[in-house]
């Protein structure tokens, strides 16, 4: 199989291979063991349809509270075919991109099992849109985080039958003009496929993989950029010693402190006498923040895997052991409390960069009042913290959880849900709302620490200066510093360290 494609079945699925996915704009396929278990499955449930005594929820009956009414066998299609359309109800703004790929790709990696039902034609289809970069319109509003995101799901599922809107070559049209043209013919759904394509918990899974994506990166970045504070502000070293780590042995605490002491090895700054005894806490303490923010990265991301590598549509079709098994699955609590936890830790991130800035721009250690040679005719750095403290004063408020709340629906059938899309969405705000209030960081240090001239820092974060002095200029005189912010922004997300810890 090419390398350009990511193979998909019942093997382990990891975080590397979903990174690569979106980095290398690679395909999906599934493989020789997938084909034929979808194949097994779906033959298996049709010599289950003709039993006409049997009821099986969502295959032969309605729906949520209308799970006891039967329907008769000529509308198994046009109830498959309703399902679809009565729960395309999303509303609010379009999903990015790239969370739209990571959902069709997961929903053909849950199908890929071979529990869900489905046509071998309805994942090729699924398959086709991905490769083809056929990306359907979906909206970020409109799933309880239970029974699956059916609303989201049901508008990815959409243009299988011919409906909806879909992105494909820079342009938002009609899914049918898009078939038209790739000459697909819609699906004609069989019994148990509208449910297997909308429940799920893909929408969440796929907005937790970006925001964990998001947040690797970010957490080695800010390790980097407060290293360069931390010299910046002229900080002791002591606090960085891997004997104190030692003694309170937090993972992420103690590779926090050596990813530190690498950046900083070599440093004129950091290896000059102190006029202090102890730094402030944002500087001091940046092992035991940064490194709780990185252990519970790690236990998201655990949680996240396993998601992925599971199958979330209901009911479950067992046929070895011929058994078909309505449960709850699709119920997504593990992925709701995860979010609201990964929210926490990367808003304390921003929560303690914004103190760094602070501090700089504060006029002690030697440098000037809001980092400018001429302060009172020039604001200087004045106004990009007040912006970091907006920022991060809105994070506090999005880390409200969302998995604390429970709204009854479907005429109190499903009466308990996880509102794990409403942590989905808004973990995306606040990791990019980190993203700015570091890249405020970085622009406030790099300025900093020109005031420490001819004293050096170490070669990495020279390196780091040079590289970000090509985008942005050392600020002389007052100017419209949001382009210069917004050029951070860019920077911060294209820059990648030397070496990791």
């Amino acid at each position: 199989m090419s390398y350009n494609y990511l193979p998909l079945d019942r093997k382990w699925l990891h975080f590397e291979q979903v990174k690569h996915l979106l980095d290398f704009d690679q395909l999906v396929s599934i493989t020789f063991d997938a084909h034929e278990r979808i194949l097994a499955c779906r033959a298996y449930l049709d010599r289950k349809m003709e039993d006409k005594e049997g009821l099986f929820y969502g295959i032969n009956t309605g729906f949520g509270f209308l799970q006891n009414v039967k329907i008769d066998a000529s509308q198994i299609e046009q109830l498959q075919y309703n399902l679809l359309v009565s729960h395309a109800c999303g509303m609010g703004e379009e999903v990015p991109a790239d969370i739209v790929k990571l959902m069709l790709m997961l929903k053909i990696k849950s199908l890929s099992y071979g529990h869900s039902g489905v046509q071998i034609e309805t994942v090729k289809r699924l398959m086709e849109m991905y490769n083809h970069n056929v990306l359907p319109v979906i909206y970020t509003q409109g799933s309880l985080g239970a029974s699956g995101d059916l609303a989201p799901l049901s508008h990815l599922s959409l243009p299988l039958i011919g409906l909806g809107e879909v992105y494909h070559n820079g342009k938002k049209v009609p899914a049918a003009v898009v078939m038209e043209q790739l000459n697909w013919k819609p699906i004609q759904l069989q019994s148990k496929e509208g449910l297997a394509l909308i429940n799920g918990t893909q929408f969440m899974s796929a907005y937790g993989l970006y925001c964990l994506k998001k947040a690797e990166h970010l957490l080695q970045m800010a390790d980097l950029i407060s290293a360069l504070s931390f010299d910046a502000f002229d900080c002791v070293t002591q606090p960085l010693d891997p004997h104190i780590h030692a003694v309170r042995a937090h993972n992420g605490q103690v590779t926090t402190a050596a990813a530190l002491r690498n950046y900083l090895q070599g440093s004129e700054i950091a290896a000059g006498r102190k006029s202090q005894v102890q730094d402030p806490y944002s500087f001091r303490c940046i092992p035991q923040v940064h490194g709780a923010s990185k252990d519970a990265f790690e236990h998201v991301l655990g949680v996240f895997i396993r998601e992925i590598n599971s199958v979330t549509d209901n009911p479950n079709i067992f046929p070895e052991e011929d058994l078909i098994v309505s449960g709850g699955n699709f119920h997504g609590q593990p992925l709701a409390i995860a979010l609201d936890y990964l929210s926490i830790a990367m808003s304390e991130i921003a929560n303690i960069s914004e103190r760094r800035t602070y501090q700089l721009i504060s006029g002690q250690r030697g440098l000037p009042p809001f980092l400018v040679k001429d302060p009172g005719l020039h604001s200087g750095f004045m106004i990009p913290q007040y912006t970091a403290a907006g920022i991060v004063s809105e994070n506090k408020q999005l880390c409200t959880p969302a998995s604390v709340d429970s709204i009854s629906s479907s005429n109190n059938q499903e009466d308990h849900v996880s509102m794990g899309a409403n942590a989905a969405t808004k973990c995306l705000r606040v990791i990019n709302n980190v993203e700015k209030v570091l890249a405020i960081e970085l622009l406030t240090a790099a300025q900093a620490l020109e005031f420490r001239r001819p004293a050096t820092s170490s070669e990495q974060i020279e390196q780091l200066v040079s590289a970000f002095r090509e985008a942005v200029s050392f600020n002389t005189e007052d100017r419209v510093l949001h382009h210069d912010m917004m050029t951070a922004i860019s920077f911060l997300n294209k820059y990648f360290p030397n070496s990791k810890v």
